[in-house]
């Protein structure tokens, strides 16, 4: 089974209205960094750095971030984890961090970017950006500032983003 919640349309409106989000509490970013979780936070992250720069002619200081050996489920399963990169090259220290992902579902990987986050100093403040809130299954007290839109799915359903064309759609689709 596979369901369209949002076709290219809508989901260029959310990131743009993201975006512009981002820019009235933070306006010039001075003191503001963004950081996108990897893999998928960086996708939407790069989506925000490019409405930044053509529509609104600002820029602000970016970076991703690699949560994988701080997973608490990280040598828990037979499964090989394969990291990503890690990309900052700034610290944190006394900054307002806005952390971007994909979906937020039970909150451990926002839990994750916690602990590697501090690698890099201790914000003044961190808010968490997502495309997709999925309701009702969350492991911990996690809830994002900045949400796209948010569904209702099953424990046996995934949400799924199609990051790798250049029309953006979001599917629900069931686990097997």
């Amino acid at each position: 089974m596979k369901k369209l919640v949002a076709a290219p349309q809508y989901t260029d409106l959310l990131i743009r209205r993201l975006t512009e989000q981002l820019v009235e509490d933070h306006q010039t970013f001075e003191n503001t960094v963004l950081i996108g979780l990897q893999p998928k936070g960086g996708f939407l992250l790069a989506k925000i750095e490019q409405y930044l720069k053509s529509h609104i002619a600002l820029s602000g200081q970016t970076g991703l971030l690699d949560i994988t050996f701080y997973r608490d489920d990280f040598r828990r399963k037979d499964l090989v984890w394969k990291a990503s990169s890690t990309d900052i090259d700034f610290l944190v220290e006394g900054r307002q961090v806005v952390l971007i992902d994909d979906v937020l579902f039970t909150g451990r990987s926002v839990r994750s970017a916690f602990d590697a986050l501090i690698s890099f100093g201790r914000p003044s403040k961190v808010q968490l950006m997502v495309l997709v809130d999925r309701l009702f299954q969350r492991e911990f007290p996690i809830k994002a500032d900045y949400v796209g839109m948010k569904v209702n799915t099953l424990p046996t359903e995934r949400v799924n983003i199609d990051w790798d064309k250049e029309e953006i759609n979001i599917w629900i689709t069931k686990e097997n």
